[in-house]
């Protein structure tokens, strides 16, 4: 069956958002999608009152107590249009997204959180679909928020990954979500925390971000999950060059990946200079320590013993405490993160601070100001609004 990138609904970022974002499968499930929530139905007339209706509904937020009901009950529609609202960056939209996370938060948090990371063509797709095949053939239910490149023209999502996992997007068990990473920096979409929580909350086991593929920049994605996994691949020469210490050191789990064929010694080989490369750095805690294991994502080998080491690490972790511990300091940089986004965008929406900007800016270039200077004018502006 060849899938078309128009026909597997995947949502992205607007200033209205419609319903989309959705797994191939939820095709066959829209008619009892559309009895069970009729509020999140799409209807297939086409007649021009219909489009009209539909469009009014589009336009409409709907209310955050219904939508949050349907996402416990694993409504994927309400799921991928709670997860458009909380990509918007229209006002009223991250208003109402705010509403629906307080709502979803109890029910947040039970889910394993593994962060998938490693340079272009490493196999992190394949990884993940081979892994996602794995997991849900053991009962377990999986959801990938895979951060794709933006694209130049739309800024939307290019949807290389969702194309390339096909069988997962089949899957009943599974959900992938593409988001455009927006030209954020460290691999991940800004709202990639908030997407996380409300497949956290729709009952999903397992969450895999997986990053846009950068480079040595994909560390934002260990600040946001329990377990950073980073995807290797043999063969590219120096091994220990391949990928630089600042990405290495935050890694709980090393996966040389294509460890079949003709490259299977050269993945052996890379794995023990990992190995040797990790023991010289020190853990991110002293109840873990690094590990590499081999796998083959094309031959489905190796799978079972990264599962293993996955529920050995969230073992341990839950055990000590550390994870508890981990999750709080995440959610305190969050904020804090969030703190100075909001205070970057409220400069520049602020009518006095936009009016002094430009030519604070040339006085900046002239030197005839400091930087540090200019910028205490501008936060005076708007505080003294405030």
């Amino acid at each position: 069956m060849v899938i078309s990138p128009s026909s597997l609904f995947i949502g992205q970022a607007s200033p209205e958002p419609p319903e989309q974002g959705l797994n191939v499968h939820t095709r066959v499930q829209s008619n009892l999608d559309a009895k069970a929530f009729p509020e999140y139905a799409t209807g297939m007339d086409k007649s021009p009152q219909k489009t009209a209706e539909k469009s009014a509904r589009a336009r409409a937020l709907p209310d955050a107590g219904e939508m949050a009901a349907a996402i416990r009950k694993g409504n994927r529609r309400a799921l991928a249009r709670g997860i458009t609202h909380v990509e918007s960056s229209r006002a009223d939209d991250q208003e109402f997204a705010q509403k629906l996370l307080a709502e979803l938060l109890p029910e947040t948090g039970n889910a394993v959180r593994i962060g998938l990371s490693g340079a272009p063509g490493v196999g992190k797709s394949t990884f993940t679909e081979a892994l996602g095949g794995f997991l849900t053939g053991e009962g377990l239910k999986i959801a990938v928020l895979a951060v794709d490149p933006s694209s130049a023209r739309t800024g939307g999502s290019i949807l290389g990954d969702k194309t390339r996992m096909e069988e997962l997007a089949r899957n009943p068990d599974a959900f992938i979500r593409p988001s455009p990473s927006g030209g954020t920096l460290g691999g991940v979409a800004r709202r990639t925390r908030e997407a996380m929580l409300l497949v956290e909350a729709a009952g999903f086991d397992v969450v895999i971000v997986e990053t846009v593929g950068v480079g040595q920049s994909e560390t934002a994605v260990a600040d946001m999950v329990d377990m950073f996994l980073l995807l290797l691949s043999p063969g590219g020469g120096d091994e220990l060059q391949g990928i630089k210490r600042g990405i290495m050191e935050l890694a709980d789990l090393v996966v040389v990946n294509k460890a079949d064929g003709d490259l299977l010694p050269a993945a052996k080989r890379a794995a023990i200079e990992y190995k040797t490369a990790l023991h010289l750095m020190r853990p991110k805690t002293q109840h873990w320590t690094p590990e590499v294991q081999l796998v083959s994502a094309i031959e489905n080998k190796g799978l079972p013993e990264i599962w293993d080491t996955v529920r050995r690490y969230e073992e341990v972790m839950r055990e000590t405490g550390t994870l508890t511990e981990m999750r709080a300091a995440q959610s305190r940089a969050w904020m804090w993160t969030e703190l100075r986004e909001g205070l970057m965008a409220h400069v520049r929406t602020h009518e006095g601070a936009k009016k002094r900007l430009a030519s604070l800016e040339g006085e900046v270039a002239r030197g005839e100001v400091t930087p540090t200077a200019a910028a205490r004018e501008l936060l005076a502006l708007v505080l003294k609004d405030g």
